[in-house]
């Protein structure tokens, strides 16, 4: 028994929640709004019927004391015609109407009660009902509101959330660019130093061949030049005369 119970509180406690995650209380005030109104228009109705019923009694009312006044005539009337007879018929037939128009009070009288109290509860629900339509209005607006400002709370949040992740990736980025930098600088500086010469793969022998004869030319160019130079000069133009001579 006790698990059945159990059971029975976890799911009306998991429905309670999912109720109160899907209502909404500006749709909810409209519901409340629409049912008093459906109150008013009953009780509107009630009054109706209430007064259409006095309304009735009140005419049969009228045509029986139409009735009596006119058979008091006719008793009159008999009588003066010397048929006491009729006239006793007539003040019979009068004291039935009156009979029935005494009955009627009651009925009258409680009718014209219950018609004052729907009067009084339909103004008094009238008024409830206006008050309630302008705090509806009130709450409505300040539920529009607090949505509103949860929307943007929840955006500054994901904002906010974003900025996080986003100077992660900035520090991150930086981080990486800080190492290929480091790494940038000191390849130049092992390049410059021709500790990494080789790191494009190496010179081949057909490149260092040319690179001996480039070097070679450039040795024989310079020692030309400076025999040139040698042989212009004044002291040693002499003494290569007197060597010559000698040989």
């Amino acid at each position: 028994m006790g698990l059945f119970q159990r059971a029975h509180d976890i799911v009306e406690a998991k429905a309670n929640k999912a109720l109160d995650a899907a209502e909404k209380p500006d749709e909810m005030l409209d519901l409340s709004y629409e049912k008093m109104l459906e109150q008013i228009t009953q009780v509107k109705r009630s009054l109706v019927d209430i007064a259409a019923s006095r309304k009735q009694l009140e005419l049969q009312e009228q045509q029986l004391q139409h009735s009596v006044d006119h058979l008091q005539d006719q008793a009159k009337a008999a009588l003066g015609a010397g048929r006491e007879d009729l006239a006793k018929e007539a003040l019979a037939r009068k004291a039935t109407a009156q009979a029935q128009i005494d009955g009627m009070d009651p009925q009258h009288q409680q009718l014209a009660e219950e018609e004052e109290k729907l009067e009084k509860t339909l103004a008094s629900l009238q008024q409830r009902v206006n008050q309630f339509r302008s705090q509806k209005e009130v709450l409505k607006a300040q539920y529009t509101a607090s949505s509103a400002m949860a929307s943007v709370d929840e955006g500054v949040a994901g904002i906010s959330k974003s900025l996080n992740d986003s100077g992660a990736a900035l520090q991150r980025a930086q981080d990486k660019i800080a190492n290929m930098q480091a790494r940038s600088g000191a390849l130049d500086e092992l390049l410059e130093s021709g500790a990494l010469e080789d790191v494009g793969g190496g010179d081949d022998d057909i490149q260092r061949e040319l690179d001996e004869v480039a070097s070679k030319s450039n040795v024989d160019q310079e020692l030309e030049a400076l025999k040139a130079e040698m042989g212009t000069s004044p002291a040693l133009g002499s003494g290569g005369s007197d060597t010559t001579s000698t040989t």
